[in-house]
């Protein structure tokens, strides 16, 4: 199987394509440290393995189209961090573009291909939802009306613009997802080895948590799940609160929890973004569960566990 992944170098797709390239899949991941159409396989992956191709994710198709032909599936994780940096004018800009020029580019490609494949996996966020307290919110829940609920509003049209070229449309709704290097909880840590960890703001908020190994296991499913399409919430089927992911952390590090954050402390340390990361979205992955998908971490307490050892 010929697989393309767009972010594939990252936090989440790193890992992706890793457990397909180990099955001996054809893995070829976009990247712009390489000029747009330039191939360099990567040592130590063997054949067919990973090959890491250049692209331009800048709303045009480029000769990305001849990349994508005759692959079976396209992963769009594509697009800059929202937790890096404050969010100025120009940075929720560069959020803005990084995504929707990047899947446009994609979208453009696969219009001008050949043989296109037959699933597209464009990811999206549980901030879809906006910020709805303790509602539980299935893939069927309205859209939110802040920033980053407009961002994946828009960021899922895009993708959806593939719809007369792919068979199937998947939009990846991800929570936090867990894992002790990188990601949320790598940020988290720290203030809790420094015994100053707990809630932030009311701590009331809910948090739509997944493991990485589960986030990477769903991915795959999904592309041998022919039946599911549209959006689907990557997310625990527990979700849990600030304060409840807090205490469950400072018991897997032996820590208390007892230091909270409070809000007027991170507006002042975050601006806007604070406003994110105080929202909560209770969502539940409705579809995934119905469809048959089996969680190998399904609560925060065995996740832990898992991430940190008994």
């Amino acid at each position: 199987m010929k697989v393309v992944i767009a972010g594939g170098s990252g936090f989440l797709g790193n890992p992706l394509a890793w457990a397909w390239a180990e099955e001996g899949h054809d893995i070829r991941v976009l990247t712009r440290s390489l000029a747009p159409g330039q191939a360099q396989h990567e040592s130590g992956t063997g054949k067919p393995g990973i090959t890491r191709v250049g692209w331009a994710p800048d709303g045009t198709a480029g000769p990305l189209a001849q990349e994508l032909d005759g692959a079976s599936l396209v992963v769009n994780l594509a697009g800059e961090s929202v937790a890096d940096g404050r969010w100025s004018a120009a940075r929720k800009q560069a959020l803005r573009d990084s995504r929707l020029n990047a899947t446009r580019s994609i979208v453009t490609a696969l219009a001008g291909t050949p043989r296109p494949p037959a699933t597209f996996i464009s990811g999206s966020a549980v901030g879809y939802y906006g910020d709805r307290g303790s509602e539980a919110l299935t893939e069927d829940s309205t859209p939110g009306t802040d920033f980053l609920a407009g961002l994946c509003v828009d960021w899922e049209a895009e993708a959806l613009r593939a719809a007369g070229t792919v068979r199937r449309i998947v939009l990846l709704r991800t929570g936090l997802v867990l894992e002790k290097a990188g990601g949320v909880l790598g940020k988290m840590i720290l203030p809790f080895r420094l015994f100053a960890g707990g809630p932030m703001g009311s701590g009331r908020q809910y948090m739509p948590w997944i493991h990485r190994h589960d986030w990477v296991e769903m991915v795959r499913w999904i592309n041998d799940t022919p039946s599911l399409c549209g959006p689907v919430n990557a997310t625990a089927p527990h979700p849990v609160t600030n304060s409840e992911f807090a205490h469950a952390l400072g018991r897997a590090l032996r820590r208390p929890a007892l230091v909270p954050a409070p809000r007027f402390a991170m507006s002042i340390v975050l601006g806007e973004m604070a406003g994110a990361v105080l929202a909560g979205q209770r969502a539940i992955p409705a579809r995934a569960q119905a469809a048959g998908y089996h969680f190998r971490y399904p609560e925060i307490d065995i996740a832990f566990r898992g991430i940190f050892g008994d």
